[in-house]
């Protein structure tokens, strides 16, 4: 029996845990420093049993992933370390930056226990262990970055053991990842929010801003709600590669400011065209480390009744809507309903549906 302890049964932790739970082969433990949370952990079944002892989830255990912030992850290796591994074990983690993690972790690596570092590249606008599912990993990236000194074997296994994620799994050296997870994650929620701090700024004088920063400000700047603890830690942890990204998009900024400056319609024209045909190669339905966002627009009449009818159709179709939002809806003029779903799926086979039945339907 293969024994794996999980430090923090949140959203990854508990997914993670739904994945490997109900193999025969395998035990999950759940670690929580709160009883309160190690008995929801049982309530909700997503691990064979939970503990509030760090010892008992941690010894005897062939697998240990820390689900905890990056911020706490020097904490859970110090404690570690001062406990009796199992020879052979493999510890990991799932933390946005590696760099850092991997100096931590070397201090593990003794008696035969192996430090890998990962990264499922999945999330989802929901936390906690309610919002943890089998499905979260699927089809998503797993990026491993194992050492040079990291025994092949114990690579090996823990691949293995991955499998049950569907995810699809890629290694890479921790400071590669960290540098390409800085431009792609890291760099636009900074920039996310400093847009939405700007905005706020000038809404103190005039509360149009407010007022009509709804819809596709709103949207593209979703991110900004994050985490502030989370992404402290993270950032702070990635701290060289935001820095020198600072610099890089401060120049891609300038560059539209002497665009300006200059009235060069065509310089404008060619920075869209170019980044509109980089845009267009990216993977459309793959997860990331942004969550995508599955949305449709629906043009409503305004009658009574009408959105009811909408979702009575999606829910007699078994349709999942996780969220509807009327974006206009007046006297005498056509509403637009936003409608959201949790997977890409559930969105596709409602626009189908919904356009079938009539309804004006685009994304």
């Amino acid at each position: 029996m293969t024994k794996i302890a999980i430090f923090g049964v949140g959203l990854i932790g508990g997914s993670l845990a739904l994945c490997f739970k109900g193999k025969p082969e395998l035990t999950v433990v759940g670690y929580s420093n709160r009883q309160s949370s190690v008995e929801k952990y049982m309530k909700r079944g997503v691990v064979d049993y939970a503990t509030t002892s760090l010892r008992e989830a941690a010894e005897g255990a062939d697998f240990i992933f820390l689900c905890v912030p990056v911020g706490k992850l020097e904490e859970y290796v110090t404690e570690l370390g001062k406990l009796n591994l199992k020879p052979g074990c493999i510890v990991t983690d799932v933390g946005s930056t590696k760099a850092s993690v991997a100096e931590c972790g070397r201090r593990l690596e003794q008696n035969g226990v192996s430090f890998i570092g990962g990264h499922p590249m999945a999330g989802s606008e929901r936390s906690g262990v309610e919002a943890a599912s089998t499905n979260l990993f699927e089809n998503a990236f797993y990026v491993l970055t194992p050492e040079e000194t990291t025994p092949p074997e114990a690579l090996e296994r823990l691949k293995n053991l991955l499998v049950h994620t569907r995810a699809h799994l890629v290694s890479v050296d921790a400071n590669s990842h960290d540098e390409i997870v800085g431009a792609i994650s890291h760099l636009p929620h900074m920039i996310a929010v400093a847009l939405v701090n700007q905005v706020r700024g000038y809404n103190e004088n005039n509360g149009l801003y407010e007022l009509l920063a709804a819809g596709g400000f709103r949207d593209i700047t979703r991110i900004a709600a994050s985490d502030p603890i989370v992404w402290r830690d993270i950032l702070i942890n990635n701290r060289e590669v935001l820095l020198k990204l600072l610099k890089d998009w401060n120049s891609e900024v300038e560059k539209f400011a002497v665009m300006l400056e200059a009235l060069n319609g065509d310089a404008i024209e060619e920075a869209f065209q170019t980044a509109g045909e980089f845009r267009s190669k990216l993977p459309e339905r793959r997860k990331g480390m942004i969550h995508s966002l599955y949305d449709c627009y629906v043009d409503v009449p305004d009658h009574p009744g009408i959105i009811g009818n909408i979702a009575s159709e999606l829910g007699s179709a078994r349709i999942n809507l996780s969220n509807i939002n009327i974006i206009e809806s007046r006297e005498d003029v056509p509403g637009v309903l936003r409608l959201s779903f949790r997977t890409q799926e559930d969105l596709d086979l409602a626009m189908e549906l919904l356009g079938k039945t009539g309804y004006t339907v685009r994304q």
